[in-house]
Formats: C-alpha cells, sequence, structure tokens
C-alpha cells in the first residue's frame, strides 16, 4: 500500500510555508510535520533581527562595544556568509542590512543619496573582527543579517530532519524555496510552478523535480513601482538602489542554501548574472527585465 501524503500548511519567516510528505497514517505524519516546524521555528527564533533575544540582534546591539561569543552553529553560517562575500565579488554583504532603515517597500519613495551614504559607510563585511570564537562589529550602527539565506538554510535543516526520521517522499516549502525529500510515494516527479514575475496568480514554467531544492529571487516579492520604474528589495550593497537587470532567476541545486545564494548573486550582478549562472554549473530558468527567459537543463515543460 502506498503512504498518502499530507499537506502541513504554517507560517513562518514573514512567509507562507508548508511541509508535505507521505507517512504510513495521519497521527505519524503530524509528529513528523511538527517536528519539521520545529526546527524552522528555532532558526526564525535564533536568528531574526526582530527578536531582541537572537544572537543576531545581540551582536548588532554590541556594534562599536564589544565582541559576542557565537555558537558552532553560527559560526558555521558566518563562515557560510564569508565565502558568499567573496564568491559575490563583495556584492552579497550580510552587513547591507542597514539599508533598509533608507528602504520602506509599503510606500512608494526613493530615498536621496545623502540618505544612503552614512549608512553605506555602515556597508563592510570585510571589516567584521572574528576570533576565538566571538564576533565584532567595529562600527556603532553596524548590523549583520541572515536573511539573505536564513528560509532556504531552515529548509535544508527541516528536510535533514525529516530524512534523519525515515521519510522518504516529500518536501518543505518555505515562501516559495523548496527543499525536495524525494519524489511522489508512485514514483512520479513532484510539479512546481515557476512565479510569474509580473502576474500575482500565473506561472511561466513548470518544473519536475523529486530531489534537491528549488529556489527563486525576484523583483516582486517586495517592491515598489514610480514613474514607470519598479524598486525592489534586492539592493546593491555598493550603492544602496535595488537591482534592475532581472525580474527572477530560479535554480535548481543540492541544497536550498546554495540554490537561494546562487539566485540572489545573480540577481545583484545584474547584466554579469548569466554568466554567473552558467559558470555556477547548476540549472537556472531565469527572466530578464525585458521578459526574456534564459534556462539552462531544467527538466520540465516551460510555458511560452
Amino acid at each position: 500500500m502506498v503512504d498518502a501524503v499530507v499537506r502541513f500548511p504554517f507560517d513562518a519567516m514573514a512567509s507562507r510555508c508548508e511541509v508535505r510528505l507521505a507517512a504510513p497514517d495521519g497521527h505519524a505524519a503530524e509528529e513528523l510535520a511538527l517536528a519539521a516546524i520545529a526546527e524552522v521555528r528555532r532558526i526564525e527564533r535564533t536568528y531574526s533581527r526582530y527578536r531582541a533575544d537572537s544572537i543576531v540582534s545581540r551582536i548588532n546591539a554590541a556594534a562599536g562595544r564589544y565582541s559576542v561569543e557565537c555558537d558552532a552553529e553560527t559560526a558555521q553560517l558566518l563562515d557560510y556568509a564569508d565565502h558568499l562575500h567573496r564568491a559575490s565579488g563583495g556584492l552579497f554583504d550580510i552587513t547591507s542590512g542597514v539599508l533598509r532603515r533608507a528602504w520602506d517597500f509599503r510606500q512608494p519613495r526613493v530615498p536621496h543619496a545623502r540618505e544612503l551614504a552614512p549608512l553605506l559607510a555602515l556597508v563592510d563585511w570585510p571589516a567584521v573582527q572574528r576570533a576565538d570564537g566571538a564576533v565584532f562589529l567595529p562600527r556603532t550602527g553596524m548590523e549583520i543579517d541572515f536573511g539573505g539565506f536564513g528560509k532556504e538554510y531552515a529548509a535544508d535543516r527541516a528536510c535533514a530532519l525529516l530524512q534523519e526520521r525515515g521519510v522518504r517522499h516529500g518536501y518543505v516549502n518555505l515562501g516559495g524555496d523548496m527543499r525536495f525529500i524525494g519524489p511522489q510515494p508512485d514514483g512520479r516527479l513532484w510539479s512546481i510552478g515557476i512565479q510569474d514575475p509580473r502576474k500575482a496568480d500565473g506561472t511561466v514554467a513548470s518544473i519536475a523535480v523529486s530531489q534537491g531544492a528549488l529556489t527563486t529571487s525576484g523583483d516582486y516579492e517586495r517592491f515598489f513601482d514610480v514613474d514607470g520604474k519598479r524598486y525592489c528589495h534586492v539592493l546593491n550593497p555598493r550603492t544602496g538602489m535595488p537591482v534592475s537587470h532581472w525580474r527572477s532567476v530560479s535554480v535548481l541545486a543540492p541544497l536550498a542554501v546554495l540554490g537561494g545564494s546562487v539566485s540572489t548573486i545573480a540577481m545583484l550582478k545584474e547584466d554579469g548574472g548569466l554568466s554567473f549562472l552558467a559558470a555556477s554549473g547548476l540549472a537556472y530558468f531565469a527572466i530578464d527585465g525585458t521578459g526574456q527567459a534564459h534556462h539552462h537543463s531544467i527538466s520540465g515543460d516551460y510555458a511560452s
């Protein structure tokens, strides 16, 4: 008898989320899903910049004053942030979250250069000091923010927990960043629609996936339009201004944290994004600012 697939929707990390898995019975499925959801919420609680008791908030509150001891998990995330900074030529910078002080995507207002200048002076990952398991932000007002890969990391961790507990079919979806445990119980692949960046209820492609991760970065999540120009939440840490070359970039990768990082860096690299995607060796589906699609080695049926 084939196990039934059960869906467990929930909210976390300011996103609509879902655990979908196959289990012998409903009680077992619920226990497994609740464990995965608890892991997502643990990561959110530990690393949210909105919680005063999170390690991120404690590091930020100590900026310019003293260093903060980090546990092994936080140290690994900081190591990964350092790797992304180098791999992106400095464009992926976890100290760039301070720029949101000038940008409020709930209202259509473009900040003046004089507002951005003092914030840009605080964007400086290479200046962050790390030694003996502690981290120190050298200038008052500096911040770190794991929002650039936090959801993806949580999806990977939740899936690892499910796999450790014997789940072989299902996926975790955190606001569109997805990590797959395995195909449907009958062996069929999951058919996942890629969001149309200009139509909230539309899709531009259907991707067949059974393993790994599918992640998307786009200009349609938080944005406003002024005089026909779109200003999105993906900000260039050197200029403080939103990127504009890509509408969306979707990447298939072994891990969600890898796929999400590659898609975000491609967005940040603007017209250099396509060559970066090609060099990554990963499959991708990207839509540029004119609406033209670019894709490589993604199985599935593409919409015209």
